[in-house]
């Protein structure tokens, strides 16, 4: 172990407006600006997009997916060849999620038992098992900075009875992953709140989660099909029962107003596959909201996606341009969008954490609403 492995992973918070807050995640391999935006990378990559494009676009943390990891290529072969980050070629921090969401997505594929999940594998029908004990084991094989508990994460809507009894299982699944990841300096874990929708089962989780000790938590069980409405209800407490000195994720969130709207509760990390979904399917998203290039409006259109944004698809292309690429399935439209849309989402994340250090949130998040309400530019 290298002796800069030998640092811990740590927390600073630097400044907070109302509830949201802006800080500094510390780890061996850099720095995380909080709130932060975390690009996933689910097959140790980011679509259509090369690593150090992700970076320019200012990502200081990926998300790599340990379900898919572990079907293919096998995190023993990524250990052999020297972990995921010189796999993939990303030297900055890598948060893994534990495979509990994917897992809860097979429910026709899966046997749920107090020990773990059997599944067979979407890839080749393979039959395997994930426990806290694997997950714990496949991640630190992976090499991650960031591993997540093993979790079981159900659909919502669901009765209460049925999310207590998946929120007490998870509990009992964050001790015994506590209990295998160990003592691993330099890597940290966090734990992950369940309960659903429902303020008693989330306070029970938190408390369960604090007992047991974390290096940061994560708020999940959320943008499951419960809506914005229910969403925010949810944040509008589950953040402030969180440890205040440790980070807090929220898993698999979102839009860009579901973003400002987490922020605005004290969320401090978040990740989603939306921005480069988007961008290969010939979505935009601009400080006006979203623009889809496929419309014919664009085709006659010189002017860029967003004349405010310094990305290579705004400076260099015009609408015409990404119109045309997308309609003749070139492999360059979902380069350019992608990239438009990464770099958008850390530009949201930078204009957040400047205007929370200078306790200006509030007007910066009525621009940002006024902005996009006024919808994308009129055609030519």
């Amino acid at each position: 172990m290298s002796a800069a492995m030998t640092e811990r992973f740590s927390y600073s918070l630097n400044a907070t407006d109302g509830k949201a807050r802006t800080g500094v995640i510390s780890t061996p391999r850099g720095e995380i600006r909080t709130p932060a935006f975390m690009p996933v990378g689910t097959a140790a990559t980011v679509k259509a997009m090369l690593p150090e494009s992700v970076a320019a676009t200012g990502a200081d943390i990926l998300l790599g997916n340990t379900y898919h990891l572990m079907l293919r290529p096998g995190a023993e072969r990524v250990e052999r060849l020297g972990g995921l980050h010189r796999f993939m070629n990303w030297d900055k921090p890598i948060l893994t999620d534990s495979g509990g969401f994917q897992v809860m997505s097979l429910a026709e594929l899966r046997k749920l038992t107090e020990e773990g999940v059997t599944f067979r594998s979407h890839v080749d029908g393979s039959k395997h098992v994930l426990s806290p004990e694997t997950s714990m084991e496949i991640q630190r094989q992976l090499g991650s900075d960031i591993v997540m508990c093993f979790d079981e994460c159900p659909a919502l809507p669901a009765d209460e009875t049925t999310v207590a009894q998946s929120m007490r299982l998870s509990m009992r699944w964050a001790q015994r992953s506590r209990d295998a990841f160990g003592d691993r300096p330099g890597h940290a874990l966090f734990g992950i709140q369940q309960g659903g929708v429902t303020e008693d089962l989330r306070g029970e989780s938190a408390e369960a989660l604090t007992a047991i000790g974390f290096d940061g938590y994560a708020i999940g069980g959320l943008a499951v099909g419960e809506g914005q409405e229910a969403m925010f209800g949810v944040l509008d407490y589950a953040p402030g029962m969180l440890p205040e000195d440790k980070p807090r994720y929220l898993m698999g969130v979102g839009k860009p107003d579901d973003i400002v709207g987490a922020v605005k509760r004290g969320v401090d990390m978040m990740d989603c596959v939306l921005p480069s979904r988007s961008g290969r399917t010939g979505q935009a998203w601009t400080r006006r909201g979203q623009v889809n290039i496929k419309n014919a409006r664009h085709a006659d259109d010189p002017r860029p996606l967003d004349e405010a944004c310094a990305c290579p698809a705004c400076t260099g292309y015009s609408r015409a341009y990404l119109h045309h690429v997308f309609r003749a399935g070139e492999m360059i439209s979902g380069m350019l969008l992608t990239w438009h849309n990464l770099h958008y989402y850390q530009e949201l994340m930078s204009h957040m954490r400047a205007a929370i250090a200078e306790g200006r949130f509030t007007a910066f998040e009525a621009q940002f609403h006024a902005l996009r309400a006024e919808g994308d530019i009129d055609p030519l």
